[in-house]
């Protein structure tokens, strides 16, 4: 794929090229070790590292051109182009190389605190058909059609987004479902691109050492429905259940096709008359096409809403109700989401992603009403983030748990002894917490102590497979920590 560079920056503001503005750009490029002879290398400002620092390394590998804020006097045989927004600017160029390849799938793009996973792996299973195959971008993997790579981020940069679409079309893609995270609106990831579906699931307390504090959190999640990313969606699909979905409502533009979902009497698509088991729930859905019963295997009140989500997304894309709603108990779940560790013993164990005081408080609360025992958990906060949060989520264990470990999540490259320290602020039972620095140890002490009848939820890390831990990646995975430890316990009642 071969673009001229000119045609690549027009309509960019506030743009200055230096040098040779037909040169034949053949890649982009942000990280100068993956440079190929033809490419443009765009040097990104980052919160830890400058793209600007490794120009002379992407000239090196073969760039030929530079795009930057920053002046260039190094080779004069490189073209520079000086631009006032690089990440904007980016995105500008991302969709252009590409041919702009979100406008050719019908595009789907879920955000909020809780639920981003759920509802965008539900929403994709519930649109695949088998003439109308769903990518999907997100936190656990990044699904192009016909293969699947590891996730990086949440919502990737938009360079990456824009190859990947392209992929998606290339492997026979209709559709793209996307996780937006604040992140990725803040630092312009998701810019110009053309939603066909704008979702918006819940705001709750969580990464405010990046947006401060809930108002400025707010204000950058509705960016992503009001233009201000460049494009509007079609159909802005809301959760008027969360106050902030309320405030979200009114600043909606004209134009915009508006589906409100939740319990609330005034949802476009609600649901009532729930009930919930430890294999599942049903409840009543009502949408202006009429009414259906709705069963799902998955578990707690969060998923009712996870769920009215995913089916107004199906709806707003032309599906039938009845078919959806008969497609979702077919749905087994997310990877960490709730995951079940079943090998035959007589008490629950669960891995699931929780890692907000919200998260873990609706989690618990739904797995106390359908616990016959004793509900233990075993959880963490992470390193190097919002440090306000972590006296909230011990409050939150400590309010539904009859006992918990507080252990290491990903400590990253901060002191565990000062991530307990704010820990233990939340601490108002002693009795029923024990603070162990090892996280296999603490899933250990767990289910040591569980017997029949008992669940243990291991919060926090999910899908993840590894602890970040003082600039080092160490394998470990929750789910295949707890299995290994329950075959060493002789605690299972099936063949492994």
């Amino acid at each position: 794929m071969n673009k001229i560079l000119k045609e690549l920056v027009q309509d960019i503001a506030d743009v200055k090229v230096v040098g040779e503005s037909m040169q034949v750009i053949t890649s982009l490029a942000l990280d100068s070790r993956k440079v190929l002879s033809g490419a443009l290398f765009i040097a990104i400002p980052g919160q830890k590292d400058d793209g600007v620092r490794y120009i002379d390394e992407a000239i090196k590998g073969g760039a030929v051109a530079v795009m930057t804020c920053c002046s260039y006097e190094g080779a004069r045989d490189v073209t520079i182009i000086q631009v006032k927004d690089v990440r904007s600017a980016m995105a500008h160029v991302a969709r252009r190389f590409y041919d702009f390849p979100d406008e050719k799938l019908d595009l789907i793009g879920v955000t909020g605190t809780n639920g981003k996973t759920t509802v965008a792996t539900l929403s994709q299973f519930l649109l695949n058909k088998d003439n109308y195959s769903v990518g999907m971008l997100g936190t656990v993997h990044y699904d192009l059609g016909r293969r699947t790579l590891p996730s990086t981020k949440t919502t990737p940069e938009s360079l990456d987004i824009q190859a990947m679409f392209d992929q998606m079309l290339q492997d026979g893609c209709k559709a793209a479902v996307i996780e937006v995270s604040s992140h990725g609106i803040a630092l312009k990831r998701v810019h110009f691109m053309a939603f066909d579906i704008a979702v918006f699931l819940n705001l709750t307390q969580d990464h405010l050492d990046f947006h401060w504090d809930m108002e400025t959190y707010f204000q950058v999640k509705a960016q992503f429905f009001t233009g201000e990313i460049g494009n509007i969606p079609k159909i802005a699909i809301i959760n008027i259940d969360d106050p902030y979905g309320v405030r979200l409502l009114k600043k909606i533009p004209l134009g915009v096709k508006i589906i409100t979902f939740g319990t609330s009497d005034n949802a476009l698509i609600r649901a009532v008359d729930i009930e919930f088991t430890d294999k599942g729930l049903t409840f009543n859905l009502y949408w202006p096409g009429g009414e259906l019963v709705i069963e799902s295997t998955l578990l707690g009140s969060y998923n009712v809403s996870n769920i009215l989500a995913a089916l107004a997304i199906g709806w707003a894309s032309g599906r039938n109700m009845q078919d959806l709603a008969s497609k979702l108990i077919n749905f087994q779940g997310v990877r960490g989401r709730m995951e079940k560790v079943d090998l035959g013993q007589d008490f629950s164990v669960l891995v699931d992603y929780a890692h907000t005081d919200d998260a873990l408080f609706n989690a618990l609360k739904m797995l106390r009403s359908i616990t016959l025992g004793r509900l233990f958990v075993v959880f963490g906060c992470g390193g190097d983030r919002d440090s306000r949060k972590r006296s909230l989520m011990t409050a939150a264990v400590q309010k539904w748990a009859d006992f918990a470990w507080a252990t290491a999540d990903n400590p990253r490259n901060e002191d565990l002894e000062n991530i307990f320290k704010d820990m233990r602020e939340g601490v108002a039972f002693p009795e029923k917490i024990l603070f162990v620095p090892e996280r296999r140890r603490a899933i250990d002490r767990a289910l040591e102590e569980a017997r029949k009848g008992d669940c243990v939820l291991i919060a926090g890390k999910g899908h993840e497979t590894y602890q970040e831990v003082a600039y080092r990646v160490i394998p470990f995975d929750d789910c295949q920590v707890a299995r290994e430890l329950l075959i060493l316990k002789n605690k299972v009642n099936v063949c492994v």
